[in-house]
C-alpha cells in the first residue's frame, strides 16, 4: 500500500470513528505508553515525570568505551525503550550528558557512551553504538528495565554519522536521531528506521548543504522522516542544553519507540519556519502512519 493510500485510509477510519461517536483512549490499545498525557510544558521541561538514577559502565567493557546509563527508578509501568547516544569526534560522553536525565525522565533508559578512542570514524562509532545496545539489553545492571524490542540511537557529528550507520545495519531499531551528523557516505536509502535529522544553519564543520540535507533527501520517500534545521545554530548546538532539540527528540522517541500517538501533536503539522521560528528549514513525512 502506498503512503498516500494508507493515509487516506487512516483519515477515513478516523472520520468514521468520529461519526460513530467512538472515543476510545489511546492507551487502551498501546501497552508502551509511559507517563501522563503530554503538554507543551511537560515535553520542554528539564525533568520529566519519572525520577531517575545513574549507573556507571567501565571503560574496560568490550566493544565501546564505557559510559553512563540514566534510567527511571519507577518500574510500576513496565519496561522502557532504550536509547544509546554517541559523542562526536574528539569528544567524550560528557558532551551529551545533558540529555541523560532529561530524556530518561520522560520514560526511557538512556546510555551515553564514550568511544574506544576519541578519533574513531563514523562507521566505527556505529559499530560501537550497536555494541552498547547489546550491552544495555543483555549485560547491564538495568537490563531488566529495558525492552530489547524498542531501541533507538542518537549521536552528534561523527556520532551522528555512526547513528545513520547503525540504523542502516539494524532495521529493527525503532528510531534514529543524528545530530548535526558528519559522514562521507551521502546515500542512506537503505535505512528502514524512522529517522529525524537535526542540522544547524551555521554549521561550518558538517555543512547542512553537504551533510544533513543530502542525508535526509537520500532517505526513502516512504520512510517516516524529518529534517530540522536550527536557526542560526552552530555545529556544536547539541553539546549544550537545548530545549528545541530536547522537545523534538523526545517527541520522536515517544512517537516511534513507544508508539505513543499523543506526541504526534508536537511533530505534525510541522512547525513554522517564519521570521521568529526556531527553524531555518523543516521537512517531514507528516502525517505519520506507522
Amino acid at each position: 500500500m502506498s503512503r498516500l493510500a494508507a493515509r487516506v485510509g487512516v483519515t477515513l477510519s478516523l472520520a468514521a470513528g468520529l461519526t460513530a461517536g467512538v472515543t476510545a483512549p489511546a492507551h487502551a490499545s498501546n501497552p508502551y505508553e509511559r507517563g501522563p498525557a503530554p503538554t507543551e510544558s511537560s515535553v520542554t521541561a528539564v525533568r520529566g515525570y519519572f525520577d531517575t538514577d545513574t549507573d556507571t559502565v567501565s571503560s574496560l567493557v568490550s566493544g565501546f568505551g564505557g559510559g553512563t546509563i540514566y534510567y527511571p527508578t519507577d518500574t510500576s509501568e513496565g519496561t522502557f525503550g532504550g536509547v544509546v547516544i554517541a559523542p562526536g569526534y574528539t569528544a567524550s560522553q560528557s558532551s551529551m550528558a545533558w540529555m541523560g536525565h532529561r530524556i530518561a525522565s520522560q520514560g526511557f533508559v538512556v546510555f551515553t557512551i564514550d568511544t574506544i578512542t576519541r578519533y574513531d570514524q563514523p562507521d566505527s562509532r556505529g559499530r560501537q553504538i550497536e555494541a552498547a545496545l547489546d550491552y544495555l539489553v543483555e549485560d547491564s545492571d538495568v537490563a531488566d528495565r529495558v525492552d530489547g524490542n524498542r531501541l533507538a540511537v542518537m549521536g552528534h557529528s561523527m556520532g551522528g554519522g555512526g547513528t545513520l550507520a547503525a540504523a542502516e545495519n539494524r532495521p529493527e531499531l525503532r528510531a534514529a536521531i543524528p545530530l548535526t551528523p558528519w559522514h562521507l557516505q551521502k546515500n542512506w536509502s537503505d535505512v528502514e528506521v524512522p529517522t529525524m535529522i537535526i542540522g544547524a544553519e551555521n554549521d561550518t564543520v558538517a555543512s547542512v548543504r553537504t551533510h544533513s540535507i543530502p542525508f535526509y533527501e537520500s532517505l526513502d520517500e516512504d520512510l517516516e522522516r524529518a529534517y530540522l534545521e536550527l536557526d542560526g545554530a552552530s555545529h556544536f548546538a547539541p553539546n549544550i542544553s537545548n530545549t528545541v532539540i530536547a522537545k523534538y527528540s523526545i517527541s520522536w522517541l515517544k512517537r516511534f519507540v513507544d508508539e505513543d500517538e499523543r506526541y504526534e501533536q508536537f511533530l505534525c503539522p510541522p512547525p513554522d519556519t517564519g521570521l521568529f521560528s526556531d527553524f531555518s528549514d523543516y521537512r517531514d513525512s507528516c502525517p505519520h502512519i506507522t
